[in-house]
């Protein structure tokens, strides 16, 4: 399957029920208030948020000024590029230090374990040698899904004891990756709400005790996001990333939700690159993000 049609697949939800009312609005008629309101409309509830749909909409009536656009069908390119402009190039994944340290953040049920044994697949792929940190201390069911999807990879697992310091097996598993000589530790840690502060309080230990157990280390923090919550995935990101400096964003069960348009959210509120996407269930099925093919795919079903 192609790239451009696996990401329209995973995007068929949103397409359809977010974007999919955008040909209509740009049809055969002459452009009137009436369609900067429904485009309006229509970009808000897909959830790109309202100041990215403000400033699209003002950049698409300066050009229809400026070029003197009489069609509403004559806006659709030039939306299409007003989007894909507001998508930054993921950067590319490539660690200096050996072991790399990354540690994975995010709330309940974002699929955050599923997505590290998607990432400790994607790497093993590329010939990497992985270890897998389970600090996901409180909730047992955590430790045995990362130790379930270890045995399938053949991958190492760390774990302690139920409801022991999620620091100390950080800091174990750090130490067990030098002493192992592993290309790279995942850790997982405890899915917390981003409004409890003291569980906040707790991450930002696990992210120092993980630096005094290797200089430099976290080398990456990742955020996983469920892309099902929308615009209230944004406060989440903005809590974690005030906590522990998150420096790229997993969108996870994109293929599940209608509102996609929250990666321009994202981008634009947060500063923070979309490192890769869940398009679905498979572990191949966790793909680098790709501004174009996303683009296409929440816009094909026009």
């Amino acid at each position: 399957m192609s790239i451009f049609s696996r990401w329209r697949d995973g995007l068929s939800r949103t397409s359809k029920a977010a974007f999919g009312q955008i040909a209509s609005i740009l049809g055969a008629s002459e452009i009137t208030d009436g369609t900067w309101d429904d485009l309006e409309t229509i970009l808000i509830q897909a959830d790109i948020g309202i100041e990215t749909t403000a400033a699209v909409l003002e950049s698409l009536k300066r050009l229809a000024r400026t070029e003197g656009l009489i069609q509403a069908s004559d806006l659709f390119s030039a939306l299409k590029q007003e989007l894909r402009s507001r998508l930054m190039e993921p950067p590319v994944i490539a660690f200096e230090q050996k072991p790399a340290i990354l540690l994975v953040v995010g709330v309940n049920g974002s699929g955050k374990t599923t997505t590290i044994a998607k990432l400790a697949a994607r790497f093993q792929g590329e010939g990497k040698r992985i270890l897998l940190g389970a600090a996901d201390t409180f909730r047992a069911a955590a430790v045995d899904q990362l130790q379930v999807w270890g045995d399938r990879l053949k991958v190492e697992v760390v774990a302690g004891a139920p409801e022991s310091d999620p620091g100390a097996v950080a800091f174990n598993s750090v130490q067990a990756g030098v002493a192992r000589g592993v290309d790279m530790v995942i850790i997982d840690t405890a899915g917390r709400l981003h409004t409890k502060f003291n569980l906040m309080e707790e991450l930002r230990k696990v992210n120092r005790v993980v630096g005094k157990a290797l200089n430099g280390a976290p080398h990456a923090v990742w955020l996983v996001l469920d892309a099902t919550t929308g615009q209230n995935a944004l406060q989440q990101a903005r809590s974690f990333k005030e906590a522990v400096n998150v420096t790229g964003v997993i969108l996870s069960k994109l293929d599940s939700s209608a509102r996609g348009g929250m990666a321009f959210a994202i981008q634009r509120e947060l500063g923070l690159p979309i490192l890769f996407a869940g398009l679905g269930e498979k572990p191949e099925d966790l793909a680098t993000f790709d501004p174009d093919a996303f683009v296409d795919g929440i816009l094909s079903n026009n």
